[in-house]
């Protein structure tokens, strides 16, 4: 589970990314977070991996304290985190293989998990064809999906995604989309931050409208109508 309470980042007295945010989400979840650019989406997840660390408030990850953890022991929560971004943040050098077993690597899994585990993540997200391709030899769609398997081969509790669909056009997005789904029907726990409507209306999940560093609503099976 994960609990935020009375969390509120202040960058200086003119930019406030979050005020007094009060937040649980449950095990197994999809948890939609909605808002125009600056509302805060992407500063309450850069505080889920304590990437920043929040002005007041505290989070809790199944209880933990992450707010007061110091930052030599920050791995062992990262590992319960996979994130995916707008960007895929891949390796342009290493192939589809190579960017995933980078991952596990960098948690410490021996060579044996990772030869089995990789193959196995890259199928998941429908990419067994692709193991051996470099990421410019791969669409947009493709490379996001790569870096889902990236994201999920440590078997994190918790995906992030930050505008996963934000450079895809439509079919792709949807893909995405249904890929994140099936991830969470397989019990992982998804939190999506994105602006676009349509997909927030379509997927039926709960929905929490951000606005100005504020939650102004927070509907199960929610739509995002504003």
């Amino acid at each position: 589970m994960i609990l935020l309470e009375n969390i509120s980042k202040i960058y200086n007295h003119s930019s406030v990314a979050l005020k007094n945010v009060n937040l649980k989400v449950e095990p197994k979840e999809f948890v939609t977070l909605v808002g125009t650019s600056g509302s805060g989406k992407t500063t309450m997840l850069k505080l889920l991996t304590r990437e920043e660390d929040p002005t007041e408030g505290k989070i809790f990850l199944d209880g933990i304290d992450i707010t007061d953890l110091p930052r030599s022991q920050l791995h062992h929560v990262r590992r319960r985190l996979g994130t995916v971004f707008q960007d895929y943040k891949l390796l342009p050098a290493q192939t589809a293989y190579e960017n995933v077993a980078f991952a596990m690597e960098a948690a410490g899994r021996t060579d044996e998990e990772i030869q089995e585990d990789v193959p196995q993540s890259l199928d998941l997200v429908g990419l067994s064809d692709k193991i051996n391709n470099f990421p410019h030899q791969l669409s947009g769609g493709e490379k996001q999906r790569v870096a889902i398997a990236r994201s999920l081969v440590n078997r994190p509790d918790v995906i992030l995604a930050d505008e996963p669909t934000g450079n895809l056009d439509p079919i792709n997005t949807w893909e995405i989309i249904k890929l994140l789904q099936k991830i969470n029907d397989l019990g992982t726990t998804i939190i999506l931050a994105t602006h676009d409507k349509e997909i927030i209306n379509n997927i039926d999940k709960r929905v929490i409208v951000l606005e100005k560093g504020e939650i102004i609503s927070d509907k199960a099976n929610g739509k995002y109508l504003v």
